[in-house]
């Protein structure tokens, strides 16, 4: 036993880059795990970062200096900012106080519908069954509504952290965009300066990186205003919150989109009932997954590493659970930076050492 442990680490540690990657691995895990809220500005400030990295490059491209490109970029982030603070936020507060004044009679009428269910199946369903489900559904509002009162009530301190949010972050970006290389050469300064295999990864995924995080926020864009103007046109209810929804389904594959259907359909339903509106709304909802998954999706993600639908579910369930929305939103790209690691990783340096050792032996001879 021993032996086959000790020829495992001759195989995959023999090599001391790979003792200082892991060391590095293990490190950045117990910094987030026990610093993540505590950097989480500065997570968020990294993320934006890497989001308006595309405008200073291509501001820099049409001729202006470094200075005025990352000016310009500022600018443009805090307007979008004040954009969302001013302009966006009230409307869904407002959608949103409608959606929850409305809930009672949204409530009722799920209960009458309901009720026609043992009348016309009593072989599969029962009133028991029934009221024992809305029981659960009303308690399930009852502690919502607790919750949404006790945060009304403890919202102060949530508020100054959304502010210093809004204040700390912007500062934070513009020192990342300003100096980026200087920061980047920083860091480098403390590793090895032979280091082949780090600045393998480094080099694939930093550009990888980059492109899945400005490809996703467009994506978010798109489909989160393509689907406003759909239901807008169509007259939904609350089309601001469930635009939202849409768009921020695309940061889980495979999975949002088929949890954010149901509050489509229901809301829908609730509406229109069984009408020719309700299906050109779903008919308008399955259009807009369509183009998504096989138009927009190939042309924002072309360059992206093909990862298998297993690995991605796995990396959004594991990653979302160590780090909530965030992980969720660098699932894929984390997953990919694992995959980079796996087939980079120096295996069996001796056994190459030993074989091309032997090989120039044979030669010799």
């Amino acid at each position: 036993m021993l032996k086959i442990f000790r020829s495992w680490i001759d195989r995959y540690f023999s090599d001391e880059e790979a003792v200082l990657l892991v060391v590095l691995i293990a490190a950045s895990l117990v910094v987030l795990l026990t610093m993540g809220m505590v950097l989480a500005p500065m997570i968020a400030g990294i993320i934006i970062a890497f989001l308006m990295q595309g405008v200073v490059v291509r501001l820099r491209e049409w001729g202006a200096p470094h200075w005025l490109a990352v000016t310009l970029t500022f600018i443009l982030l805090v307007a979008m900012l004040a954009s969302i603070l001013l302009i966006l936020l009230p409307v869904i507060w407002q959608q949103s106080a409608r959606f929850l004044a409305e809930m009672p009679r949204m409530l009722g009428e799920w209960q009458e519908i309901l009720l026609l269910l043992p009348e016309n199946y009593p072989k599969l369903v029962t009133h028991a069954q029934v009221e024992d489900l809305m029981s659960a559904t009303t308690a399930e509002l009852g502690r919502l509504g607790q919750g949404l009162v006790s945060f009304s009530v403890s919202s102060l301190p949530m508020l100054v952290a959304v502010l210093v949010y809004f204040v700390l972050v912007p500062i934070l970006v513009f020192f990342f965009l300003k100096d980026s290389t200087l920061i980047v050469n920083w860091v480098a300064g403390f590793l090895p300066h032979k280091r082949p295999v780090m600045s393998k990864i480094w080099h694939e995924m930093n550009q990888q990186i980059a492109n899945y995080v400005r490809g996703k926020a467009i994506e978010i864009l798109i489909v989160g205003a393509a689907s406003y103007v759909v239901f807008a046109l169509l007259g939904v209810n609350y089309a601001v919150l469930l635009a939202i929804a849409v768009g921020l389904s695309v940061v889980i594959p495979y999975i949002g989109a088929a949890v954010v259907t149901l509050p489509v359909a229901m809301i829908g339903f609730f509406q229109w009932g069984w009408s020719s509106e309700f299906f050109y709304l779903m008919l308008a909802y399955g259009v807009i997954q369509a183009l998504d998954g096989n138009v927009l999706v190939p042309l924002l993600f072309s360059e992206a590493v093909n990862l298998h639908p297993v690995a991605i579910i796995m990396a959004v369930l594991v990653f979302g659970g160590l780090w909530g929305f965030w992980g969720v939103f660098f699932a894929i790209p984390l997953a990919t930076l694992v995959k980079a690691i796996l087939y980079a990783w120096p295996i069996g340096v001796h056994e190459a050492n030993m074989a091309s050792s032997g090989g120039d032996t044979a030669e010799q001879d």
